[in-house]
Formats: C-alpha cells, structure tokens, sequence
C-alpha cells in the first residue's frame, strides 16, 4: 500500500478502517460458518452448545473437526484433544504479533489473543507491518470478524433443520476447502508445494493404514520434519 492510500485510510474513523478490512473476511466467515451450523444440527448439538462453541471456542477448523467427531461417537477425551493440538498454531501467530503489542495492557493482550483467527492474523500482519496499531481498528476487526461467524452459525443451524441430509449439498466439504484455500495462499516456492505434496499423500497412506482422525496430525508433523530437512540440504 503506498504512502498516499495509507494516509488516505487513517483518515476515517477507526471502525470504518475496520469494517472495510475485515470485509474479505465476513464473506468468507458466512457460508463456512453456516456450514457448521448445519452440520452442528445434523450432528445432534443444541442449539446453544452450537453458538457457545462459536462464541468460545471461536476457531472454525476445530470446531467443524469437533462436530464431525461428536458425531461420529468418539469420547471427548479424544474430541478435546484433537482440537487442542488444532489450535497450537494460534501460540505461534500470537507469538508473531506480540512485538507489535508491548504497550498494551495484559486484558487487552488476552481479549486480543482471544479472537485471533488465521484470516484475522492475515490482515493485522499487513497492517502492523506498514505501522498501523491503531487498537480501536484492532478490535474492530476481531469484534466484526466473531460476530459475523456466531450469526452466520446460529442462521446455520436453523437452516439444517429443514436439510434432511448435507451430502448432496457438500457442505461437509467446507473444512477441507478452507484448507485449502489457506495452504495455496501460503504456498510461495517450490519447497512449499513438495511439502505440502508430500503431507498430503503422507496423510492418505496412514488413514488408510488405519491412523485415523490421527493422520492428519502425523503427517503434519513428518512433512513438516522432512521440509526442514530439505530447505537444510538444499543450503549446503
């Protein structure tokens, strides 16, 4: 962004900031969490337990896996666990942000961290890195983002109830779209594209071999491992 768009964006009120950047984000947020609405419907969840999950759990990756693992009868143990490890990432974008945020008080630290998202993440990055802390836009962003995603999901659920089945629709698909809408977007080199190749077949070979909801995670973990190693050969 130049200097003269820059300027021209700081001009207005910080909500309005706000409200323009998380635009790309509420178009997003709405069909995916309408999706969980309605599957968190044809899952058997109440309708309070499917909009307290968007209000607390707050990250649509874990709670679209927590939902098709509810309804696939597996113990909450497992349920909690499998989300827990989900949302790891969120210490690391957390992390990154943090150095922007040394002013700030440790409750608006928390209420902050609270509401980050991978989208949400997305856009403070660019702004933080052209100079704008602006905390009102802050949570402006995060505040819009979360409300558009607990509304969309309680429209969901209410939707799923005259849905006898989402098959035909592919709304069960929507977890697996929003991956990989984020890896495409992340992917920036060769290495990025053998990895995330590798990851992904890796994934299917031990689903197959009976790993389960546990594939995913594993094959996360060896092809990001066998990335390191590559990108550490390659520079000899």
């Amino acid at each position: 962004m130049t200097t003269k768009a820059l300027a021209g964006e700081q001009s207005g009120s910080p909500m309005m900031a706000a409200a323009r950047q998380v635009a790309p984000i509420v178009m997003g947020y709405l069909p995916v969490g309408a999706a969980y609405g309605v599957l968190a419907q044809q899952a058997g969840l109440s309708l309070l337990n499917t909009v307290l999950m968007s209000v607390l759990v707050y990250a649509g990756s874990a709670q679209l896996i927590a939902v098709a693992m509810f309804a696939a009868g597996l113990n909450p143990v497992s349920i909690i666990a499998t989300t827990f490890v989900v949302n790891l990432r969120h210490l690391l974008m957390s992390a990154s942000l943090a150095p922007n945020l040394k002013s700030w008080n440790k409750w608006e630290l928390a209420l902050f961290a609270y509401e980050i998202t991978d989208e949400s993440f997305a856009v403070h990055s660019v702004r933080f890195a052209r100079g704008d802390l602006n905390k009102t836009t802050c949570f402006g962003i995060n505040g819009l983002a979360q409300i558009s995603w607990v509304l969309a999901s309680f429209a969901g659920y209410f939707a799923g109830a005259s849905i006898p089945s989402v098959e035909p629709l592919g709304i069960d698909y929507a977890l697996p779209a929003m991956f990989i809408a984020l890896l495409v977007m992340q992917m920036k080199n060769g290495l990025h594209v053998l990895v995330a190749g590798f990851s992904g077949l890796l994934a299917l070979v031990l689903n197959q071999a009976g790993a389960d909801q546990w594939s995913v995670i594993l094959a996360t973990v060896i092809g990001a491992t066998f990335g390191a190693g590559v990108e550490s050969w390659t520079r000899k």
